[in-house]
């Protein structure tokens, strides 16, 4: 594909919105994204309306990518993973802090192997921190920052209490700044090596 990020390349671990929101992006910019799922896939394949096993809502997310099921307790499957992270020049992945480490596909290890890598992390509560390992979502998470108590009025109507609306405004919001901060690690590294 042509664009400004032909000749990228993405190994995508995301799910849900937020990664696979920011992998797509990037592809629509021309970076080629190799999605990489467990034989157990991306829960929102099962969104509704489904057809054939694939929602509107998956396939408007990962429009594009190569995907590839990849059971990681099999002989050889780490390794293979590996050999597609050498050949990527980014990483997004949307897990808990240290999910992907447990995997040994952590920054540390991958970038040791590919020092120019740059790897995107997406976690509803950061890398350190007491809530490092809290499962995100943009409900809560909306809900944590005050979000939600800001939709009482909502189209000039007061509320009788605090509410959330359909879309994950979190999601897509960290996923696009995670796409201006993919931006700005290629250019930083084009310009520094």
């Amino acid at each position: 594909m042509s664009g400004p990020l032909s000749g990228i390349r993405i190994v995508d671990f995301s799910r849900v919105l937020a990664g696979p929101l920011c992998a797509r992006t990037l592809q629509d910019l021309g970076a080629e994204v190799i999605k990489i799922e467990p034989p157990s896939p991306d829960v929102s394949r099962f969104a509704f309306p489904s057809t054939d096993g694939m929602s509107g809502y998956y396939a408007q997310q990962n429009a594009g990518k190569r995907n590839v099921s990849i059971n990681l307790n099999l002989p050889g499957a780490y390794e293979l993973v590996l050999k597609l992270c050498d050949t990527a020049d980014i990483v997004v992945e949307n897990f808990r802090a240290g999910t992907l480490g447990f995997f040994g596909l952590d920054y540390e290890t991958l970038s040791k192997r590919n020092p120019r890598l740059i790897y995107a992390s997406i976690t509803g509560y950061g890398q350190s921190g007491p809530w490092r390992s809290r499962m995100a979502y943009a409900p809560t998470v909306q809900a944590e920052a005050g979000f939600t108590h800001n939709s009482v009025r909502h189209y000039g109507e007061a509320l009788a209490e605090p509410r959330t609306d359909s879309l994950s405004h979190a999601d897509v919001y960290t996923g696009l700044q995670a796409v201006i901060a993919i931006l700005a690690a290629l250019n930083s590294r084009q310009k520094s090596g």
